[in-house]
C-alpha cells in the first residue's frame, strides 16, 4: 500500500501479506505516514468503497476518502463532484511504476517482510532524493 502527495512522491508506504483486504490496511498505511499531518483527502480505487471506513476516517482522522462506488452498491452516497479528483489517481500508479525500476522489488528477492519493506522504503528514499537533487 502506498500513499503519495499531489506530485506522486511517496509520503507513506506499507507492506503486508496479500491476504487481508485493502480496506483493513488503510489506517495502518496512514499511520506509516512520515508527515506531521495526514492529507485531508485520500483517493482510492473501488476496493476502498466502504461506509464504515468512510465514517472511521472522517471521525477519527478528519480524512475525506474519495473512491468510486462498487457495482453492487445499493444506495449511492456520492454525487460525483468529489470523484473529479479520482482522475488524479494515476499519480499513485506512477509511484509504483517508479518502484518497478528496481529489480530487487519486482522479483522480490527478500524472503522476510521486514527486509522487503526496508527495500521499498529505500527505493522511496532514492525517488525523493532524485526529486530534491535533480
Amino acid at each position: 500500500m502506498g500513499l503519495t502527495d499531489a506530485f506522486g512522491l511517496p509520503i507513506a508506504i506499507d507492506a503486508t501479506s496479500a491476504q487481508p483486504h485493502e480496506v483493513t490496511l488503510v489506517e495502518q498505511t496512514l499511520d506509516a505516514c512520515f508527515l506531521e499531518h495526514v492529507p485531508d483527502k485520500v483517493i482510492g480505487d473501488r476496493a476502498y468503497d466502504s461506509d464504515k471506513l468512510d465514517q472511521r476516517l472522517a471521525e477519527e482522522r478528519g480524512v475525506d476518502l474519495i473512491a468510486p462506488h462498487k457495482d453492487n452498491r445499493k444506495k449511492p452516497t456520492q454525487d460525483g463532484r468529489g470523484l473529479r479528483r479520482y482522475k488524479k489517481r494515476w499519480k499513485v500508479e506512477r509511484l509504483f511504476a517508479w518502484l518497478q525500476n528496481y529489480r530487487r522489488l519486482v522479483v522480490r528477492y527478500e524472503y522476510h517482510l521486514k527486509n522487503f519493506l526496508a527495500m521499498i522504503q529505500l527505493g522511496c528514499v532514492v525517488i525523493l532524493l532524485r526529486r530534491v537533487l535533480g
